[in-house]
């Protein structure tokens, strides 16, 4: 098979959870864990670091990369999903695995992938790790898909965890409750392992401490840590917490030889050293267009708060989301004084645009739909001034169409 008849097998053949919702979900270990017993259980031959949390997991995981790669470490890193092509998900110093290892490792695993019906999921996350153990990384960034205690990632023994923002999001899976959700992020906390915590919730910090103490790891609030004037090339605001969790994660690994200026150097080049996209990313300057793959209530809250803190004649925005988001805690974030773009990214979990245009109007939402993302991307462009401001967002596919 060729590289492109390998993805069209793996999209086409196998359940896959950015395409189908719940319906793909496989939120048990079993499967993950036979398929890595058939691969040399390649988890147990790696060092790592384990990232979860409802925001920010994929910024910290990719700034952690950064700095190990800086710090002279071959650095692998295993993120989702992908917004252009299926290999960005698995890097090793940035450089994405090779279009020929996925299509040997494909033809080599077929048999057992359809004889055991793996998901797409649990099929990548044992692809990551046989390449990571076969290229003998010194450490792999890997990142929690969904929830934790259950995901497919949660095999691994790391060197430290780290847990981010806890909001809701997936609450049809992981809970309806602040409570629920961070119990099942808890899940990738191991005995003895130390944990960092991103930021204190009432409702949630009690739940890691229980869990940290149950297991005898020691637990490390991020946001406690002094504040620090190290800057990053992403330009999000709200990096400014993820680079805590960075500190206090890169603190607990003080058997590795990692300097001041390696942490400087590497948050400075995120994007340089691993390819890092869709993350407050500015497209144009006349008219500013910024991208963002925020789309959550509490992600969508940050992200919103800095397109308002822009100066502008005009905000035009171009908006589509998955059939599953929970439109009511969404929508009322949005300004009014705006002019909107509604569309739909070319998934069969795509919100129709006119569906997602009804409801935005009942909060005061007022645009037009379009019958694809690049077509509204291209009304925005062509009704936009030069002094005006267009944000692109409300969901990663959104986003991967512009890109």
């Amino acid at each position: 098979m060729t590289y492109q008849q390998v993805l069209q097998w793996m999209f086409g053949r196998l359940p896959m959870y950015q395409q189908q919702g719940k319906t793909a979900l496989k939120h048990k270990l079993d499967n993950i864990r036979e398929f890595c017993d058939h691969l040399g259980n390649p988890e147990k031959q790696l060092k790592t670091i384990h990232v979860a949390g409802t925001n920010g997991k994929g910024s910290v995981s990719h700034m952690l990369a950064s700095i190990l790669q800086e710090a002279g470490y071959k650095t692998g890193l295993y993120t989702s999903p992908h917004l252009k092509d299926f290999r960005e998900r698995i890097k090793i110093d940035g450089i994405d695995v090779p279009e020929n290892f996925v299509v040997e490792f494909i033809t080599r695993n077929k048999a057992f992938l359809e004889a055991h019906e793996l998901s797409f999921f649990e099929m990548t996350v044992g692809m990551a790790l046989d390449f990571f153990a076969r290229a003998h990384t010194d450490i792999a960034i890997i990142e929690v898909g969904l929830g934790g205690r259950l995901d497919s990632t949660n095999i691994i023994t790391p060197e430290v965890s780290v847990i981010t923002n806890i909001g809701y999001d997936h609450t049809d899976i992981l809970g309806d409750t602040l409570e629920k959700i961070a119990l099942e992020k808890a899940g990738i906390i191991k005995p003895g392992i130390p944990v960092v915590i991103s930021e204190h919730h009432p409702e949630t910090f009690p739940v890691f401490q229980r869990i940290a103490a149950e297991n005898g790891s020691t637990l490390h609030l991020a946001e406690a840590l002094p504040s620090e004037t190290i800057m990053s090339d992403l330009k999000g605001i709200y990096q400014t917490r993820n680079i805590k969790a960075v500190l206090a994660a890169i603190e607990q690994l003080d058997h590795y030889n990692i300097s001041r200026a390696h942490i400087v150097s590497g948050l400075s080049h995120v994007v340089r050293n691993t390819g890092l996209k869709g993350r407050w990313q500015q497209l144009r300057t006349e008219p500013k267009v910024i991208c963002d793959t925020a789309h959550n209530a509490e992600g969508l809250k940050l992200v919103l708060n800095q397109v308002e803190n822009e100066v502008f004649e005009k905000l035009h925005i171009v908006i589509g989301v998955v059939r599953d988001k929970d439109l009511k805690l969404i929508l009322p974030l949005f300004p009014e004084n705006a002019e909107y773009y509604f569309a739909a990214p070319e998934i069969s979990r795509a919100l129709p645009a006119e569906e997602l245009q009804a409801q935005a109007h009942g909060y005061g939402l007022k645009g037009a739909s379009y019958p694809s993302v690049k077509q509204a991307y291209k009304a925005a462009l062509s009704r936009a001034g030069k002094k005006d401001f267009i944000y692109v967002g409300g969901s990663t596919f959104v986003v991967a169409e512009i890109l």
